[in-house]
């Protein structure tokens, strides 16, 4: 059970709107890449990073709502023992979990990579108008190896 602990949207936490769409992925992948650089994060940290970011953002556009708008937003935390990030959207019919689905599906895997991938992730506000997907991942060590 991840243990609830979402990037919370306060001053010190970086954010950006997008439109909600799948182009949005890339570009919030590039944002956080130059940061996750600037911040001098190893190389493998920031790849987990990125994968998280991508599946989060993603499903967010496949499967839940636009925030009033038309948009998502995107919000980070970068520490030197870990990354906070979070995406924000308009809700979703089902409650976001990781599963395991059959071999030759050619998706459902999203949160399961998350969960490989993050130390914690949760969810905050299921089946509301402003759904929070949140993922912390630990900087000292990769669960997934």
């Amino acid at each position: 059970m991840p243990v609830s602990r979402p990037v919370d949207g306060s001053p010190a936490a970086q954010s950006v709107t997008l439109p909600f769409e799948f182009a949005s992925v890339g570009v919030a992948r590039r944002r956080m890449a130059r940061e996750l650089r600037a911040a001098g994060l190893p190389e493998p940290v920031r790849a987990d990073v990125l994968v998280v970011l991508s599946e989060l953002l993603g499903n967010a556009v496949r499967h839940a709502r636009p925030l009033d708008g038309g948009s998502v937003e995107v919000l980070w935390r970068v520490h030197a023992e870990e990354v906070e990030l979070a995406v924000v959207d308009g809700g979703a019919v089902t409650h976001p979990r990781a599963e395991r689905p059959p071999f030759a599906s050619l998706s459902g895997r999203g949160l399961g990579i998350v969960d490989a991938l993050a130390g914690s992730w949760g969810v905050e506000g299921a089946g509301s108008s402003r759904q929070l997907v949140w993922a912390v991942i630990h900087v000292g060590h990769r669960r997934a190896e």
